[in-house]
């Protein structure tokens, strides 16, 4: 499996989706060495948003129906946006009901310390730890190894994998979990070691997942599965320096999930990289997320990083006006809001399934892009 390198020059973010090949993506996506795009670190960042790479697609002449797999999957990303909003902290929580056969609230060690004896998890997290990089079929498996056989409640390992991720987004992430733990579904998902050797190019055999499908119900918690442990990790943040301030110009916030580069065309304006201490206490992180972070911040010339609460910031601002993006993380904000791009900004709110979303969004788009 060759490992990941994640850049930071926008430039170099926009050849990789110039060079997006959605036959190829449609065809091998379930591949762990598939022609998958790596450009989610990207759009959970908000320095790319999911209708910037639908519209460079088409600009390139692809049709609809030539992407249909790939416009859906980013499509994905964009109704768990949507849960969120709609739900906010309701999505910390089994959200359609309660989550079948659970048996502890903590994480397998044996996950953790990349030790669960089948090859394809145990190599991908070891070099998670490294990158913040997981395949997504990798992370269904791990999913549904810790909460379907090792019958962990969803939270704590969602909040495991949340650490490590540098596209860590706490919708995608969680929603994902209780999508495969029947929290957010009607049903468990399961793949067996057939599945994973077929998709990881693995030759594992005598494994717990060595079984049949239809025996996976049946399937007492394995030996290695059974010691769990607790997940304490906290965010590293800079020591807080003093940040200069021009009260005569508008001031633009940005923070963990907005680091465009295009967002603020007033040359002479504050641009401020907000990093709060309340919101690493609730959605930590590593080291590795946050200086990618920083690295990301660093290409947006005059950035500042405040270490601190928005109270704090906003009593150094001026009169100018402060500008942020929504997002369900920064309620508390005051200013002048600017919306996200998403694939169709007219469907918005609560469906109980994708598909359901899926439909409408689809529906538009070929209004669109006929």
């Amino acid at each position: 499996m060759t490992t990941p390198t994640f850049t930071t020059d926008y430039n170099n973010i926009l050849q990789q989706v110039d060079n997006i090949n959605p036959s190829k993506y449609e065809k091998t996506r379930n591949y762990i060495t598939g022609a998958v795009t790596k450009l989610s670190p990207y759009i959970s960042r908000g320095v790319i948003s999911t209708h910037q790479i639908l519209e460079a697609l088409v600009a390139k002449g692809y049709k609809l129906y030539q992407m249909e797999k790939l416009v859906q999957e980013l499509a994905w990303r964009d109704y768990y946006q949507q849960v969120w909003i709609t739900k906010q902290d309701a999505i910390n929580s089994d959200l359609r009901q309660e989550q079948p056969g659970v048996k502890n609230y903590d994480i397998p060690t044996a996950v953790v310390e990349a030790t669960t004896g089948i090859s394809a998890i145990d190599d991908a997290i070891t070099e998670y730890y490294k990158t913040g990089y997981l395949h997504n079929h990798i992370r269904m498996y791990i999913a549904s190894i810790v909460c379907n056989i090792g019958r962990s409640h969803w939270l704590t390992p969602a909040r495991w994998m949340y650490y490590h991720l540098l596209d860590a987004d706490w919708a995608s992430n969680a929603l994902s979990w209780q999508w495969t733990a029947a929290a957010f579904s009607t049903k468990k998902y399961y793949a067996n070691q057939d599945n994973v050797n077929k998709f990881c190019n693995t030759y594992d055999d005598n494994t717990f997942l060595s079984v049949s499908y239809d025996d996976f119900e049946k399937l007492g918690i394995p030996p290695l599965l059974r010691p769990t442990q607790a997940f304490n990790e906290v965010t590293t943040l800079p020591i807080p320096t003093a940040i200069t301030i021009n009260p005569n110009e508008p001031t633009f916030v940005y923070n963990f999930y907005n680091l465009s580069p295009t967002w603020c065309t007033v040359p002479t304006a504050n641009k401020v990289l907000l990093l709060e201490p309340s919101f690493f206490k609730t959605y930590p992180v590593s080291d590795n997320t946050i200086t990618f972070i920083l690295n990301l911040a660093n290409t947006i010339p005059n950035m500042q990083v405040f270490v601190g609460e928005f109270a704090a910031l906003k009593t150094s601002c001026g009169t100018s006006g402060i500008y942020y993006k929504e997002h369900p993380t920064n309620r508390h904000y005051k200013g002048l809001v600017t919306p996200r791009e998403c694939l169709v900004p007219s469907v918005t709110g609560y469906y109980p399934s994708f598909f359901g979303y899926w439909k409408n969004v689809e529906k538009q788009l070929k209004k669109i892009y006929a």
